[in-house]
């Protein structure tokens, strides 16, 4: 049997205090009345949310939902979408999501609660279908518009309600281009929701980051909502994904916790099934809600260029010279990685991650592994960091001192900076590359696997095949 939690109330709440929640009520019978009915929890993030000041506006002006997958996030976005079309008397509504499908599978199930309801089917004026521009339009001119996120979509538009689904997942250029659609409209709102960011694959988290951060400091103006595991490391910090346990994992208080839904849409043996087929870090992040969030601490810059970096993607990269191994861990030894460099045939370097998993144990065979399968003319670690002691168990491995490990920093800057360099664009060095901070040596730097906001060791990775790609290649381009 499950735990039997409150699971109505969210484990971080903050809304302000409002004269007013009548609208917030309505727009639950509204919804009710489009055979729409709200979980007790959907209500009540609902009418929280569309409560009132005493001058009529809503008390919150941003909303924020954070709640693990298949919950039922997105019935609380259809009740707000019915409700500012036939309740609110909003013109224009704009629901975004990070995908084309997604973003179509909402308007189809929105279409399909107004087309059961004849007092509001025949207040339709059209579907319109075409691809990008799906929207519902009413005969009194009132429009919602379904889009897939771009850099400036929205640009043009003032609407009243601005929806973010799938939040974790979004750029700040898009919020840049959609925010100010807002500014011109009397009562406006805008609703980020989504599940907990995994920086290690949540390529633009941190916009969902920082409103989370403004949610748990309880910002006036901001309705913020989150269920998650209450998990935290031995001094009281927030737990990291990889870090839960196999009891932590197997418990289901923690569920229940996370899972307002659980015994409704979600049951036991689901979880139990994910539990088998998921990896811990990633349970932890979208069933139990526990993220791995991305600083958002102005003063901390990235030491190589995002945009530089991500400019030298190229999906089709490939090795054609020798190919050179290195592998490090972070200092917790929770994850390791393995990384490759060589050159492509165009003389430039390429970089790559071949494995990140959790723990040291699975690195010594997979190296064996890979070096069976393509002969590498090295394998590097660096001599001072956590991984030298797996030196001996890996066998025959090159481990760089601390000046050589100074050196293979600077030349992977220098490589990025004078676009000699290119890469994947996966997530697990971009994610490395946003957080990586770097710690002084005499005359020079190095990586500080201590002092970064997140796991960088494929970072380090990277960078120490890229110095022995660079050693073993005799083109004067890497001289």
């Amino acid at each position: 049997m499950s735990a039997v939690l409150d699971m109505t109330r969210p484990r971080v709440a903050h809304y302000p205090p409002s004269s007013s929640s009548s609208a917030g009520q309505e727009a639950v019978d509204l919804a009710r009345f489009a055979g729409l009915i709200l979980d007790p929890w959907q209500a009540f993030v609902l009418e929280h949310s569309l409560a009132e000041r005493s001058d009529g506006r809503w008390a919150s002006r941003d909303v924020g939902l954070v709640v693990p997958r298949q919950n039922g996030k997105n019935a609380i976005l259809e009740a707000r979408e019915l409700a500012g079309l036939f309740l609110l008397g909003e013109r224009l509504i704009v629901h975004t999501a990070h995908e084309g499908a997604t973003a179509g599978e909402s308007m189809r199930r929105l279409e399909e609660l107004i087309e059961a309801v004849p007092e509001f089917s025949r207040r339709v004026k059209a579907f319109w279908h075409a691809n990008g521009k799906e929207a519902i339009e009413l005969m009194d001119g009132a429009r919602i518009r379904f889009r897939t996120r771009t850099k400036g979509g929205g640009r043009g538009f003032s609407a009243d309600c601005v929806i973010f689904d799938e939040a974790m997942i979004l750029p700040d250029s898009t919020l840049g281009a959609l925010l100010p659609t807002l500014s011109a409209r009397p009562n406006p709102q805008v609703y980020f929701a989504g599940s907990a960011v995994d920086q290690a694959i949540h390529e633009h988290g941190i916009v969902l980051s920082r409103l989370r951060e403004r949610g748990h400091r309880g910002d006036s103006g901001l309705a913020y909502f989150e269920w998650s595991a209450d998990l935290a490391d031995s001094e009281g910090r927030e737990i990291d994904p990889s870090a839960l346990t196999a009891e932590q994992i197997a418990d289901p208080e923690r569920w229940a916790e996370s899972n307002p839904a659980l015994g409704v849409r979600i049951f036991d043996e689901d979880i139990e099934a994910e539990i088998k087929g998921m990896s811990n870090r990633s349970f932890a992040v979208e069933r139990l809600g526990i993220g791995s969030w991305p600083s958002t601490d102005p003063a901390f810059g990235s030491v190589i260029d995002l945009t530089r970096w991500r400019s030298l993607t190229d999906s089709a990269s490939t090795i054609t010279g020798p190919v050179v191994f290195a592998f490090d861990v972070t200092p917790d030894r929770a994850f390791s990685s393995i990384a490759a460099a060589g050159t492509r045939p165009d003389g430039l370097l390429h970089v790559q991650v071949m494995e990140r998993h959790p723990g040291t144990g699975w690195i010594a065979e997979r190296i064996s592994e890979l070096s069976d399968e393509h002969q590498p003319v090295a394998v590097i670690c660096d001599a001072n960091g956590p991984a030298a002691s797996l030196a001996e168990r890996v066998g025959n491995v090159t481990v760089l001192t601390s000046a050589e490990y100074a050196a293979a920093c600077g030349t992977f800057f220098d490589l990025v900076s004078q676009s000699q360099l290119r890469h994947l664009g996966t997530g697990e060095l971009d994610s490395a590359i946003r957080g990586a901070a770097k710690r002084p040596l005499v005359d020079a730097w190095a990586w500080s696997r201590k002092s970064s906001a997140v796991d960088i060791s494929p970072l380090v990775a990277a960078t120490l095949a890229a110095w022995g790609a660079q050693q073993s290649n005799p083109d004067p381009f890497f001289i």
